[in-house]
């Protein structure tokens, strides 16, 4: 709608939806999912984690692999449990923003290995909107007293 003062409204089912409880729990969980299944699997093979740092070049790798580990379920955890979301969503917004341009540099590739790393990068890019949405979200919830 334009600009006239006149509101917009959803669909009854959406408007339920949206105002059902776990709604909120369950984009969250969406959300922050992959990092979670992320960090188990790399906890469940150490190895494999470490050379995953060694080959984007991070060193030294075992450190890397534990700073992402950590990130990976403290930043989920925190967005899970509705506190300190800003903190659990810049913590992996900006996890997710290096990762882009580390692991995806497409601007140095080319046919169709470019197109397959610029299609990552940019959904890396919106995850990153996502986590600002998540933290925009709680803190309006936080001061209306509903977190």
């Amino acid at each position: 709608m334009s600009g006239t003062g006149a509101t917009e409204r959803e669909p009854r089912l959406i408007h339920a939806v949206l105002d059902w409880p776990p709604t909120w729990f369950i984009a969250r969980l969406l959300l922050v999912g992959a990092y979670l299944v992320g960090a188990l699997a790399k906890l469940s093979d150490w190895p494999a984690a470490v050379a995953e740092q060694a080959h984007f070049g991070m060193s030294p790798p075992a450190l890397w692999a534990a700073i992402t580990i950590a990130v990976e379920l403290i930043g989920p955890l925190l967005i899970l449990a509705g506190r300190f979301v800003w903190l659990g969503a810049g913590m992996l917004g900006v996890f997710t923003f290096l990762a882009a341009f580390l692991a995806n540099d497409f601007w140095t590739m080319a046919g169709q290995e470019r197109f397959a790393a610029t299609n990552a990068f940019f959904e890396h890019i919106g995850l990153v909107g996502g986590f600002v949405l998540a933290a925009l979200v709680a803190e309006h919830a936080r001061r209306e007293g509903r977190l």
